[in-house]
């Protein structure tokens, strides 16, 4: 269970807008490349990106990622090379994998680092944007983009360090749950009417 995430979802209560993304798209392949940020140069640049893994760019529970997704995952892996591209996942990386298995096992399926953190998202955000910081990869949240597919933990992390939150509506498999459910439907009622 994710305590952080179940907590932070009461913030909903007083601050809904936390939860709302930047840009919403239906799948992975719908992200814009390069992700939209600010101009480039400025301070709100996006200089790096961070991804969730399951039913984002890869099917629950797997470490493949999703074959009418790679032409898309090269694009985006060159348009943000090295640690410009991480994953951020609640399982691998997370405090759930001790010993660190999952997240080699991710790495070596994806090409792509698997930062290592000691909490769920979102509450591990702090310490993710320190060692991104510390890294010298960002001066700021600002510069930080956040893909997944849940409103309550990645796109919450994106906004709680001022980042800019892209959220994965449908994903690679239709989600069953109650708790993405009415994330979609709080969703709805809360985008801003055209």
């Amino acid at each position: 269970m994710n305590i952080s995430g179940t907590i932070n979802a009461l913030r909903i209560l007083y601050n809904p807008s936390l939860f709302l993304p930047s840009v919403t798209v239906s799948t992975f392949n719908d992200l814009p490349v390069p992700l939209p940020g600010g101009p480039a140069g400025s301070a709100d640049e996006i200089k790096v990106v961070l991804l969730d893994k399951d039913n984002c760019f890869a099917a629950p529970h797997t470490n493949e990622v999703w074959p009418a997704y790679r032409e898309q995952w090269a694009r985006l892996r060159a348009q943000y090379p090295g640690d410009r591209l991480l994953i951020v996942s609640n399982t691998s990386g997370s405090s759930s994998d001790v010993k660190g298995v999952q997240a080699r096992e991710l790495e070596a399926a994806t090409g792509v680092r698997v930062v290592q953190h000691g909490g769920k998202k979102p509450g591990c955000y702090p310490a993710i944007l320190e060692q991104l910081q510390r890294d010298g990869l960002v001066e700021s949240g600002r510069q930080v983009a956040v893909v997944g597919d849940r409103l309550f933990t990645d796109i919450a992390m994106a906004n709680l360090m001022g980042g800019h939150g892209f959220w994965i509506r449908d994903g690679v498999v239709p989600h069953t749950s109650v708790f993405t459910g009415f994330e979609k439907r709080f969703y709805d009622f809360m985008r801003p009417k055209k």
